[in-house]
């Protein structure tokens, strides 16, 4: 059923709420942004890694090494990205409690590295090293 409303009820917007959204809305972008600023000034000022331990090397750790480029190498033999997640789903399925150690060159952007630990960290693979050069 329809009905009609008479020419004196006009239907219009109401202003106030529109108002009040926009107001929050801009207060969230604020704080937003201001936090975002303050993360991204953060003073960071990392270690060198001069206090490694040296440890045994178990025989079956897998090496993933990451060279300047990016490119990643299983035990030595170059790995595709799909190839190395195929090996970590390997195994995390089959000896999760395998170590994995990764090896980076010192000029290897850190962003590559970060890909390798989160492939890891994925598939909740518990035993990963870091290999580091003697400083001596």
């Amino acid at each position: 059923m329809r009905t009609e409303l008479a020419e004196e009820e006009s239907v219009e917007p109401q202003m106030a709420p529109l108002i009040d959204c926009v107001f929050l809305l801009l207060i969230f972008f604020l704080v937003a942004t201001t936090l975002k600023k303050l993360e991204r000034q953060l003073p960071l000022d990392l270690p060198p890694a001069m206090q490694a331990a040296e440890v045994a090397t178990d025989p079956r750790t897998l090496v993933v090494a990451v060279d300047i480029t990016g490119r990643t190498y299983l035990d030595g033999n170059a790995a595709t990205p799909g190839v190395l997640m195929r090996q970590l789903d390997e195994l995390a399925a089959n000896e999760r409690e395998r170590p994995v150690r990764i090896d980076a060159d010192r000029k290897t952007p850190f962003e590559h590295v970060v890909k390798v630990l989160e492939a890891l960290k994925m598939r909740s693979i518990p035993n990963v090293a870091v290999h580091v050069a003697d400083p001596n």
